[in-house]
């Protein structure tokens, strides 16, 4: 079990999506205002090679309107077809009524106006706070992105130009991205994600070395050269925490948005936690007598 002192990671994911658009300016403003370790985040390029903060490869219908105000119709566009400017044409403030987005986070606030951000704009929020970087790419449908060794050099240049290189980390399904990062940065934090859907299909996402070890995902991550592991929170047991630590590995299961399992999980040991809903976090984190992340600068949202 853990000790009530010890420190959990915080991470808010995309943000804090539970309370806030996803992936937004508004959103990480709001996440540092409540309080959180990390921001974790998706990133892509666009047409003109600039990192873009967005989970989809396209632009989601749920949560993206046109120029007009209307949400569109479909599926948008790849996020590599259009230049960062024109990307910017669209409002990503809030969900589409009725849509599943809105449904599974009924506390979301809206954020009128909020616009795809660049990477170097989230950097910029503040100066003290870890961003956890999911390079977001699909090796069984390479065409919806850049290539992993693109999206990891972009966004290391981007830390490297804001000063932030100490501060990020990079995760990623792919163990492409990971091995391309220790080579760029290898000081950088890597983190290894891990969900069931992915261990099935190990040799495409993980490479034939690592997929030999294949279902261990935290053995695999250790042979990938990754310092931390990031599984599917409904996969994992204190069993596996054990293992993984043994490999010297940290344990950041995502996406936790129910107290009971945030309870569970901090007693089994993990060392931080993503989720939606940080603001439950800190309150379970709470209750334990654990440390909690300081209120960074910002405002609290739309």
């Amino acid at each position: 079990m853990n000790d009530p002192s010890t420190r959990c990671e915080l991470h808010g994911h995309r943000g804090a999506r539970g309370l806030w658009p996803e992936n937004t300016l508004a959103g990480f403003r709001a996440a540092l205002a409540l309080g959180v370790d990390a921001l974790e985040m998706d990133v892509g390029l666009s047409a003109d090679g600039v990192v873009v903060v967005s989970h989809d490869p396209r632009l989601n219908p749920d949560l993206t309107r046109d120029a007009n105000g209307a949400f569109l119709d479909g599926p948008g566009p790849l996020l590599r077809a259009l230049p960062f400017a024109a990307l910017r044409s669209y409002d990503i403030g809030r969900a589409r009524p009725g849509s599943p987005v809105a449904a599974a986070n009924p506390a979301q606030r809206a954020a009128e106006g909020e616009r795809i951000p660049a990477l170097a704009e989230v950097l910029a929020l503040d100066a003290s706070v870890f961003l956890s970087i999911e390079i977001k790419t699909f090796p069984d449908q390479a065409a919806l992105t850049a290539s992993p060794e693109e999206i990891v050099a972009g966004v290391v240049a981007a830390a490297t130009a804001a000063g932030a290189l100490g501060r990020i980390g990079i995760i990623s399904f792919d163990a492409r991205a990971l091995r391309h990062a220790a080579l760029l940065a290898p000081s950088v934090r890597r983190g290894f994600l891990s969900e069931r859907e992915t261990t099935a299909a190990a040799a495409l996402w993980w490479g034939e070395d690592c997929a030999a070890l294949a279902p261990d995902a935290a053995a695999a991550a250790a042979r990938c050269g990754a310092q931390a592991w990031g599984p599917d929170a409904r996969e994992l047991d204190a069993a596996a925490i054990g293992r993984a630590h043994a490999l010297g590995l940290l344990v950041l299961p995502w996406t936790v948005n129910d107290p009971a399992t945030m309870a569970r999980l901090i007693g089994w040991g993990v060392d931080g936690l993503t989720t939606d809903r940080p603001d439950l976090a800190r309150e379970v984190m709470a209750a334990r007598g654990m440390a909690l992340p300081p209120a960074r600068g910002g405002s609290r949202g739309g």
